[in-house]
């Protein structure tokens, strides 16, 4: 079987197909400009991973590394069948929603004395234990339950067999975050984040890139600044992103797949549709990154260091900040271990 085209080329394979997403030109500028004013702050920096990951451990413990590996191994899948019946777990007197719940749940278990970031305890762990662990303060649980048990003790296996640490086995990969990534998608088969469109095998790793985004970022933390080939990694295709990239204008959605969201119509994980939302956002960042760049080096003649990894560690809060204010904008409904 032919390989499936990496995740940059996936996006510009889609986006330039792609019948119901389109990616505006004027879009791309106006967002260029506003990280341009922001390109020295820490919201463009690795250090914008911690803002956006307050429950993580400190970088310097040593288990920030599986922390960060147990919770990306199950990240996928947190929006509510209805909005109003929203799973929360609370931690040290704040209500968490989405994705911070398995954030707090796998940092709440550590204080609780669970061993869930030793991976001999969690490639083996009972689903039963997974479920005590993720447990949800109302009575909603975290959706795909099984599924996050299946990928948590499957990573947990492939880790003991490379040495007993996500440290351990990224090793392998050098300090290469393209190599980084296509280690995990070998041998961690939940994160084969793949699809067929117009006939071509693509690739968006969205899980993959994440992991190694977030290795990064903490390894930059600890003042480790070793890991190469970053500019490598395009954005994390979820349904939070192109949100906020439909609201920023970059991205368009055709009236017909906007009535289909607004309508809570499940899109299938390989549907054409929602592969060319992702595919497009993939390539819309990837436009940014390029004209960022581009008015970094008119304006202040300096080479720009911010990487697609970078703008979606931005965008992402963003999304959250202002989800009042994107209300109108519907995310599109897939249940998968992909995102």
């Amino acid at each position: 079987m032919e390989k499936p085209l990496l995740p940059r080329e996936s996006g510009q394979f889609v986006a330039g197909r792609s019948r119901d997403v389109f990616v505006e030109g004027s879009g791309v500028q106006k967002v260029a400009e506003m990280l341009y004013h922001l390109r020295n702050s820490d919201d463009l920096s690795a250090n914008g991973w911690k803002k956006a990951n307050p429950l993580a451990p400190a970088p310097t413990s040593d288990q920030v590394a599986n922390w960060v590996f147990v919770v990306d191994t199950m990240n996928f899948s947190f929006w509510p069948e209805k909005e109003t019946q929203q799973c929360e777990v609370t931690y040290k007197s704040v209500t968490y929603t989405g994705y911070m719940t398995l954030c707090a749940s796998i940092t709440r278990a550590m204080e609780e004395g669970i061993p869930i970031t030793d991976p001999m305890y969690f490639s083996q762990m009972s689903l039963k234990e997974l479920a005590h662990v993720l447990r949800s303060d109302n009575e909603t649980d975290m959706p795909m339950l099984q599924e996050r048990h299946e990928a948590l003790t499957e990573g947990g296996c492939v880790l003991l067999e490379h040495g007993g640490s996500f440290q351990s086995f990224i090793n392998q990969a050098g300090n290469d975050a393209q190599k980084m990534v296509e280690l995990i998608v070998e041998k961690i088969p939940s994160y084969r984040d793949e699809a067929t469109y117009e006939g071509k095998r693509i690739a968006f790793y969205k899980r993959a890139q994440i992991l190694v985004a977030d290795y990064w970022a903490v390894m930059e933390a600890k003042g480790q600044t070793g890991i190469i080939n970053m500019n490598w990694l395009t954005m994390f295709a979820d349904y939070r992103v192109p949100q906020a990239l439909v609201y920023l204008g970059v991205l368009r959605y055709s009236d017909s797949l906007m009535q289909t969201l607004k309508n809570g119509e499940l899109l299938c994980s390989g549907d054409r549709r929602e592969v060319e939302i992702r595919g497009c956002s993939i390539w819309c960042v990837e436009l940014i990154k390029d004209r960022l760049s581009q008015l970094v080096q008119e304006r202040d003649g300096q080479t720009c260091s911010i990487n697609s990894a970078i703008i979606d560690f931005y965008l992402w809060p963003f999304a959250k900040q202002h989800h009042k204010e994107m209300a109108h904008i519907p995310i599109h409904h897939t249940r998968c271990i992909y995102y």
